[in-house]
């Protein structure tokens, strides 16, 4: 695939392009499955981004109006398609750029009769930017982001100021961001930047917040405990 513009990367991106093949069975479920939970993209300038003209009406995706949750980084999908199968009053937006693990969170999604379930293969903070209408979603979900832990890659971190600002035009009042991490030295640097957003305050008291109890225990989050690292939640609500 050719280098995006170069103007591209300037922006925050929610990612690590991650290469490989999918299995024959991800194959399947991708052929099988997309058209029920994938979301089509008008594209831009890249295969992940989003054409800033490209608008969705989540009340015409999902067939009805509900509060819409969305979670950035969705991965192979086990903590949102718990979540969706297990509310099914509440619509749910799984955004994510590693199309095996997307194939995955279909065929879970599926299994588990999640219909309040939609996909979109694209970069976060173009998603919340462009696609979103303004004022459509209850909660935004930041799950263990890569933390780019060397000094010199930090400046690629999904949570900053501009995220902040991104994200704030598409939360109805009142709306919360949900993050958490295992990298202590990136979850102080979130509650730098969100503290000092002037669009959100704080939905907690003391250092951290509580262990949020609609993120289901997931082996990645087990890992990090296991190897030592302290799990970190912020929550901040939209003003």
């Amino acid at each position: 695939m050719p280098e995006p513009d170069p103007t591209y990367r300037k922006h925050p991106v929610s990612f690590v392009r991650r290469s490989g093949r999918m299995s024959d069975g991800q194959e399947r479920a991708w052929a099988e499955l997309s058209p029920q939970y994938l979301i089509d993209v008008p594209r831009d300038v890249a295969s992940t981004s989003v054409a800033p003209d490209a608008r969705i009406d989540p009340a015409a995706v999902y067939g009805r109006t509900a509060p819409l949750i969305v979670e950035i980084g969705s991965g192979q999908g086990h903590a949102i398609v718990h979540a969706a199968s297990t509310r099914p009053d509440t619509d749910f937006l799984a955004v994510e750029v590693f199309r095996a693990g997307l194939a995955r969170t279909m065929k879970d999604a599926a299994a588990a009769g999640a219909a309040n379930l939609r996909l979109v293969e694209a970069n976060a903070p173009e998603v919340l930017q462009h696609l979103l209408p303004a004022a459509s979603v209850s909660e935004v979900w930041v799950f263990f982001p890569d933390p780019w832990h060397k000094k010199r890659h930090a400046k690629r971190r999904l949570i900053t100021a501009e995220f902040a600002e991104i994200a704030a035009r598409v939360f109805v009042p009142g709306g919360t961001l949900r993050l958490a991490t295992d990298w202590e030295e990136y979850a102080l640097q979130m509650a730098e930047v969100m503290d000092a957003a002037p669009d959100f305050t704080r939905a907690f008291e003391g250092e951290w917040a509580s262990r949020f109890d609609g993120r289901v225990m997931t082996a990645f989050e087990r890992k990090g405990g296991a190897a030592g690292r302290e799990i970190r939640d912020l929550a901040y609500r939209r003003a």
